[in-house]
């Protein structure tokens, strides 16, 4: 694909992929993908999450559900009132933690459908590694408190706090946590890492990985030569730090992802890592960095996993459509919007398309929700009983 770069891009992309080459020649020659990762998107001042470029939206790389209507974040209230209501209940702050809140839309379509339905959140906090996405966040998130006359107090935050009592979102975060690639050869796996040569960051097979570090099905499974895949301890320490941080409430997040036997699935032989730049999908992930967001597709078994280790009270995952349909998208539709006037209605209807059919956002995105002492907030309660959660378990 022809991408023409500014020669500010090209030299900051040039920089980057420098000071790349020299970390691997430090490390003897090879580094592993995770490292890799990281630096592209998060090396301070020059990976993709840390240099300030335009990411999200239609000028960005990427549109998000909270970019494409306020309806997801109207839906996502649904879930979230019975908890805080328990919270005010007890006589709980009722508090809100997002982790990487973009431009701060979901934030803004939370706050308003609240205020909408009379509920008043005392607290909607932020972690965020972008400083300039923790910017237009506050600039955004500000101007909607002013207009709403609102006086939830909004901080952004450099860590998640202990013991945490409320709710903690995530939107398309945990895909963005730096994985390992490993390689099948000759009956064992190898890891997958990066090597420079000639100028070009490449693929190179590394030493063998250890058999504990290995989810079972890829140790029981049958593979083919040459056959690539992605393990994810990063993203299963993250969640279960959080879970463990979370005392009493609710976790929800969305990301793009299969369970286990979806994911290392035979026939997905080139696991799922890509790269994005200006809304076109790059398979090659040594592409541009940091010009390019980076990402994979979440492996939800184990992030399941981890999350059970914390004691939490159960873990739920079903597709994102059937989320939203049970969280009752379509009323809310209908109350913002008249089907008998085109003009109004149709982009309503066109950003609920996207969000909910099978050919885009609908299956391959997921919800995954847990929850720590719901019965002390709502007794009588189980996570299956929130609007959102009501359907089929998938894992």
């Amino acid at each position: 694909m022809d991408i023409t770069l500014t020669s500010f891009e090209a030299e900051h992309s040039a920089l980057l992929k420098g000071k790349i080459a020299s970390q691997i020649a430090s490390e003897g020659g090879w580094m592993a993908f995770s490292r890799y990762m990281e630096m592209a998107l998060y090396e301070p001042g020059m990976g993709y999450y840390s240099a300030g470029a335009h990411k999200l939206g239609a000028g960005g790389d990427f549109t998000t559900a909270p970019e494409l209507s306020p309806l997801f974040g109207a839906a996502i209230c649904s879930t979230l009132l019975p908890v805080l209501e328990g919270l005010r209940e007890k006589g709980l702050p009722t508090q809100i933690l997002e982790f990487g809140a973009g431009t701060g839309k979901l934030a803004t379509s939370i706050l308003t459908r609240l205020n909408d339905l009379g509920f008043h959140l005392d607290l909607y906090d932020i972690i965020e590694i972008s400083p300039d996405l923790a910017q237009r966040q506050q600039e955004r998130i500000g101007e909607t408190l002013k207009q709403l006359s609102l006086d939830t107090q909004c901080s952004w935050l450099t860590q998640l706090p202990e013991n945490f009592n409320g709710i903690i979102l995530a939107n398309e975060v945990i895909d963005a946590i730096p994985c390992d690639a490993i390689i099948y050869q000759n009956g064992f796996w190898y890891w997958y890492g990066v090597a420079f040569v000639n100028d070009k960051l490449l693929w190179k097979a590394g030493l063998p990985v250890e058999q504990k570090l290995l989810p079972e099905c890829l140790l029981s499974g049958n593979f083919s030569e040459g056959y690539v895949t992605e393990i994810h301890a990063p993203a299963n320490a993250w969640m279960q730090q959080v879970a463990k941080h979370l005392d009493t409430g609710l976790f929800l997040t969305f990301d793009y992802g299969f369970p286990e036997s979806e994911y290392y699935h035979p026939q997905r032989l080139e696991g799922t890592l890509m790269a994005h730049h200006r809304h076109h999908a790059i398979q090659d992930p040594f592409h541009l960095p940091g010009l390019c967001d980076l990402t994979t597709h979440v492996e939800w078994s184990q992030i399941a996993r981890s999350a059970l280790t914390q004691n939490v009270d159960d873990v739920y995952l079903t597709n994102q459509a059937a989320y939203l349909l049970d969280a009752g998208i379509g009323d809310i539709a209908l109350e913002i919007g008249d089907p008998s006037n085109p003009e109004t209605f149709l982009p309503i209807s066109n950003s609920l398309q996207k969000l909910l059919s099978e050919a885009e956002m609908g299956e391959l995105f997921k919800a995954f929700a847990f929850s720590k002492k719901l019965d002390d907030l709502l007794p009588g309660y189980v996570l299956e009983d929130l609007p959102g959660l009501r359907g089929r378990n998938r894992l």
